[in-house]
């Protein structure tokens, strides 16, 4: 199977998936926690509701789309998750509440016909909703397919004034069957337990506690002849080992004998051959992300990779199926591409997208080998795309050429600017270019004019005009005009237009090396990602 990354909805594209067909499926579905709890409670006509879920362009609120959730819940023969979610219109009400659990719910009837009888799921969610979801995963599952509520705890810790405070996230870990993947998961030891048993210290360094060589009752075999002149019959135990075997442990060094003549043999149990403990269903090893992790992308909702993998290496095998219906900036398929698994990963917006095809382009290279499915191919396909979904034209043509849309791709005023990206000047300094997207077809030199006017503003030396149609002449003479740019890369166009034919042509703008996404300009990987020659080569991102 070739991995795939999909643009769109995820309930259509799950619904042309074969059944029983992924080993493994984590879902973080958007969920505003942050809204006032009581406010997801509204009507629609009630002030606030608007908001309540909201997930970059992708809003949940009633309305037909939820209606038709709940027609489809009904016509899929599913009686118990239908009598569940009519139970719940009546308690909770038409609101968005109500609207994130129909919609989820006729998401969770895919995956769960999608996973093979040995998969399992893992859907990440905080307090707000963990309660109601899991009443929705007992009707999809079955309750006798619940595994584990995983406590995460995602923050270090929240202030409060009236409650205590609020640092945690939920795993509702769920079974396709009862013959389900488990590879054996371990966390660290503690330091206070380390400390407190693993007291003694080779010469060489490594630690290592006493552990009995021995097991209660007698045995006739190997285990239970004299060794060392200890009869161990006599003591009413044997040996955990054959004396064969003790013979190497002891010229390896690992038992320890105790100072006074005729003391029992005791094992060194050297702390670095242990794999810790069994992991926990509260996670406090795994720190949450910081504004200064080197994994840090900017994206709201982002789970660190240490995460990921341990539940993708506990639940899956190598060459699994991994599948991310809502896929965010991708975490989980970086952890699974990490792990030696495929991946399938589900995203409806462009930004998304385009940051996990970076992802994973910037960190594994040639050996990231997946499709993107859905996105522009061609330049008509972009042209259609800027005509019907303007702002998903913005994102996905800033990542296409190397930038980042402005603000994390979020909709409102941008006072000139749609987007930035960051390159070298030397092998040390970066510096910020400037963005401007036009999608529509009434384009002019008044444009150009104004990103010029942003660039000497706000001291921008390099700018990028993306325009869906063919710039006319005398835009082409007022963007020669911007003048030109010197550094140690080379001699660059100040302002450069770009349009999808150039995309589709590999004609790249000319740019000094770019910063990936992976690193922020003030604490960069001082290897720069490319080399331009003297006069600026052509830089494909």
């Amino acid at each position: 199977m070739t991995n795939r990354l999909y643009y769109g909805d995820n309930l259509d594209v799950l619904r042309g998936f074969a059944a029983a067909s992924v080993d493994l499926v984590y879902l973080d579905p958007p969920f505003n926690s942050n809204a006032s709890y009581n406010i997801l409670f509204k009507s629609p006509a009630g002030r606030g509701a608007d908001a309540s879920i909201e997930a970059f362009d992708d809003t949940w609120t009633w309305g037909p789309k939820a209606e038709d959730a709940l027609l489809d819940i009904a016509a899929s023969g599913n009686f118990a998750l239908k009598s569940l979610l009519d139970a719940m219109e009546r308690f909770i009400g038409k609101n968005a509440m109500m609207a994130y659990l129909a919609m989820m719910a006729v998401r969770l009837v895919e995956l769960h016909r999608v996973l093979k009888p040995t998969g399992s799921l893992y859907l990440h969610c905080d307090p707000t909703a963990s309660h109601y979801l899991k009443l929705v995963l007992d009707a999809v599952f079955g309750p006798e397919c619940f595994l584990n509520e995983v406590i995460w705890k995602r923050t270090s810790a929240h202030s409060s004034s009236k409650r205590y405070g609020p640092v945690h996230d939920v795993l509702l870990f769920y079974s396709k069957s009862s013959t389900y993947i488990w590879r054996p998961a371990f966390q660290p030891y503690d330091e206070t337990y380390t400390n407190a048993f693993y007291t003694h210290v080779d010469s060489d360094g490594r630690r290592w506690r006493r552990s009995d060589l021995t097991g209660a009752g007698t045995r006739n075999g190997e285990t239970g002849k004299d060794w060392r002149g200890i009869n161990i019959t006599a003591k009413g135990r044997h040996w955990a080992w054959p004396p064969t075997e003790l013979e190497r442990m002891d010229a390896d060094g690992r038992l320890h004998w105790p100072a006074k003549d005729g003391g029992m043999p005791m094992l060194k149990r050297y702390l670095d051959d242990q794999p810790g403990i069994p992991a926990q269903d509260v996670i406090t090893d795994i720190p949450p992300m910081h504004n200064l992790s080197e994994e840090r992308l900017g994206y709201p909702t982002q789970k660190p990779v240490a995460l990921l993998e341990r539940l993708i290496a506990a639940s899956s095998n190598p060459g699994d199926v991994v599948l991310d219906p809502f896929c965010g900036c991708g975490t989980a398929v970086d952890a699974a591409q990490k792990l030696g698994r495929q991946w399938i990963g589900i995203d409806v917006t462009h930004l998304a997208v385009g940051l996990i095809e970076k992802r994973l382009r910037e960190g594994y290279g040639d050996a990231a080998v997946f499709e993107t499915i859905g996105v522009p191919k061609d330049r008509d396909s972009a042209l259609r795309l800027a005509e019907d979904k303007p702002h998903e034209f913005q994102n996905w043509s800033c990542l296409k050429i190397g930038g980042f849309p402005l603000d994390g791709g979020r909709k409102g005023a941008d006072k000139g600017v749609d987007g930035h990206f960051n390159f070298f000047t030397d092998a040390r300094s970066t510096r910020p270019g400037v963005i401007s997207v036009k999608a529509g077809r009434n384009i002019g030199v008044a444009m150009l004019r104004d990103l010029r006017g942003v660039m000497e503003r706000d001291k921008y030396e390099l700018g990028l005009f993306l325009s869906a149609y063919e710039p006319t002449g005398p835009m082409l003479k007022e963007a020669a005009e911007a003048g030109k740019f010197q550094c140690e890369f080379g001699r660059f166009d100040r302002v450069q237009i770009v349009t999808p034919a150039d995309v589709f042509h590999n004609n790249w703008p000319k740019l000094p090396p770019l910063v990936g996404i992976n690193r922020k300009a003030a604490r960069v990987d001082l290897r720069p990602q490319a080399q331009s020659g003297a006069q600026g080569d052509l830089l494909q991102p």
